[in-house]
């Protein structure tokens, strides 16, 4: 058996072939390794005061599209590239992959919805990953973003995969800063230029504590009186701290609160009901209870004494 035809074809075409393979592999590593410098220099020049944790988020997600993007052009164009090198006519191939491509356009609109939403997501920067969002009705941490889906982990640890196509409108919870937004309620009874002083002092050690301060940007403080409940009187305290911190910044100051106001006799209420017996304006409230309450109960005590001595000693 000649083996020249073979092997001239081999040395000819298959040469060929692992060079291809061998770029490819390449400008895989390519991708890898410089995309990241490149864009993390890009970013830095357009969002300059934005702060490092927005950059590196930025540098992040758009790293990973450019990285994905890229490996899928190259992969198709080494395949393509190799299919030749083996002598199959690429173009009847190019041509059914065109007609099928319309075909599949008209039956995958929601596909093509899903690309242009993430497009859009990335070059208006909606967010990034490791942002805190509400997006199609579910809040979670962003994990990754393509041009396809975005995948967020929720509080309970479940991943959710959200074709970018159903995001309608995007909240970020942690764009460059967050917000310390809670009410506090006291007591009817209590001095509140007293109890605003107490919060806002709180709230400025805590800013000034060195374990907190890193995370704090504006100190909590009183904002208002915001509603006259039915147990109690709420305050807004508000306040602005580094992204993904307003959780821990609000624990911490809730805790802090409690024990300041239990030290300063400050009252936090809670949901109680008042019963009245009797005509409150003769007797008074406290004196109809202790003494009313107590005549009923001796009537009621002797009322079935005599019941019971009229009934007959077989009916006992």
């Amino acid at each position: 058996m000649d083996w020249t035809p073979f092997v001239t074809w081999l040395i000819e075409h298959g040469t060929r072939i692992l060079l291809i393979i061998a770029v490819a592999v390449a400008l895989y590593y390519i991708l890898r390794h410089f995309v990241p410098i490149m864009v993390k220099k890009t970013v830095s020049r357009t969002m300059v005061g934005k702060g490092k944790t927005a950059i590196k988020k930025r540098n992040t997600t758009l790293s990973n599209i450019f990285i994905e993007t890229g490996m899928v052009f190259v992969g198709v164009v080494a395949i393509f590239m190799i299919i030749s090198e083996l002598g199959i006519n690429i173009a009847p191939a190019l041509a059914g992959l065109g007609i099928a491509g319309i075909a599949v356009g008209f039956g995958a609109q929601s596909l093509v919805k899903d690309l242009f939403n993430g497009v859009l997501i990335l070059l208006e920067d909606h967010y990034g990953v490791g942002d805190y969002v509400h997006i199609a009705g579910i809040d979670g941490l962003v994990e990754d973003v393509t041009l396809r889906r975005t995948v967020l982990r929720d509080l309970d640890g479940t991943v959710h995969s959200i074709p970018n196509g159903e995001i309608g409108v995007a909240s970020n919870y942690t764009k460059e800063w967050s917000r310390v937004n809670l009410n506090i309620s006291v007591g009817y009874g209590e001095d509140l230029d007293r109890v605003i002083e107490v919060i806002n002092r709180v709230g400025k050690e805590m800013a000034e504590d060195p374990d907190w301060a890193p995370r704090i940007l504006k100190a909590p403080q009183a904002l208002r009186v915001d509603n006259l409940g039915d147990s109690g009187i709420d305050i807004k305290i508000v306040g602005e701290t580094k992204p993904l911190a307003q959780w821990e910044v609000m624990g911490e100051l809730r805790l802090r609160l409690k024990k300041v106001f239990d030290k300063e006799g400050i009252e936090i209420p809670w949901p109680h009901t008042k019963v009245f017996f009797g005509d409150a304006a003769e007797t008074g409230i406290k004196g109809l209870i202790e003494q009313k309450a107590p005549a009923d109960a001796k009537a009621e005590h002797q009322s079935k004494r005599k019941r019971h001595r009229k009934l007959p000693p077989n009916q006992d």
